[in-house]
């Protein structure tokens, strides 16, 4: 009696429609029409292909990453819930999608998971790293360690989504310094947004040269091209 009572207090509504949502951020209804990522898509960079092969993007030119794992597709209403999560310091949305990374896409075999580094001047601007607060939960539900010393971003590029994408590859080249020796290990890079993949595809390059032996990418949502 006393935990349904304190479940009631603590109930609040769904970010979405403002339905009652229990304990959850979004009502079951709203959860369930996020928009998810067609099963049939290129193993390697996630966008689509009619029967799940590599897209010729990737073989035309051979990512660095060798696969990416993501849930939604960057559309309405997920990309609303991005931009309050990143922009309006909603940091409780960085824990909900964590979970919903590790529950959708299942345990990586991998051996760290690495958030992709903001630079220190754009850390103090936001306040938090995105990405971070997006692996934590990962790390807890998968039991994998957190590496967050071993890559940093070395140049305060201009912010990836101010440019075309054309430009995005250019503007992120020598972006991110590795300290350590990853020789022989998995690795999982996460990020909330893969749009080109330009700046996961140069932090992929920076840990292989440093021995990485296999890189997959962890996105919460794929952007389709325009």
């Amino acid at each position: 009696m006393v935990r349904r009572s304190c479940a009631r207090l603590l109930a609040q509504d769904c970010l979405l429609c403002g339905a009652e949502s229990g304990d959850n951020l979004l009502c079951p209804a709203c959860e369930n029409d996020l928009p998810r990522l067609a099963t049939a898509r290129c193993p390697r960079c996630a966008l689509p292909t009619p029967g799940g092969e590599v897209c010729g993007r990737c073989l035309a030119r051979l990512p660095h990453y060798d696969a990416t794992l993501a849930v939604f597709r960057y559309g309405f209403p997920i990309d609303k819930l991005v931009q309050s999560f990143k922009y309006g310091h909603r940091l409780a949305l960085g824990s909900y999608f964590g979970r919903q990374l590790a529950a959708q896409t299942g345990r990586c075999a991998a051996d760290l998971l690495i958030p992709m580094p903001l630079h220190p001047q754009r850390l103090r601007e936001r306040g938090f790293n995105q990405a971070l607060e997006l692996a934590r939960p990962v790390g807890k539900a998968w039991r994998m360690p957190v590496d967050v010393r071993s890559c940093c971003r070395i140049r305060h590029t201009a912010a990836q989504a101010d440019l075309p994408w054309r430009e995005r590859a250019g503007n992120v080249r020598g972006a991110f310094a590795c300290a350590a020796d990853f020789t022989g290990r998995r690795l999982i890079l996460i990020d909330d947004v893969m749009t080109t993949g330009a700046s996961l595809n140069e932090l992929a390059r920076t840990v292989k040269l440093h021995g990485a032996a296999e890189v997959t990418l962890l996105v919460l949502a794929r952007a389709l091209p325009p």
